[in-house]
């Protein structure tokens, strides 16, 4: 009796377990910035320098 309890946990255990391995993560990494050479691009600049974030006048 206590050994088909058993097997009832450990089965419904594992399959919990195959069930929420299988989900899919997404990493965010970037915070919506595009590249300055990107950026360049979609304006139509001849420079990217006014785009990279180094390269700001102070």
């Amino acid at each position: 009796m206590k050994t088909t309890n058993f097997i009832k946990f450990f089965s419904f255990a594992l399959l919990t377990l195959c069930i929420a391995s299988c989900s899919i993560h997404h990493s965010h990494s970037s915070s919506g910035k595009i590249p300055p050479g990107q950026a360049k691009k979609m304006s139509g600049s001849k420079s990217a320098k006014a785009y990279a974030p180094g390269q700001q006048k102070k």
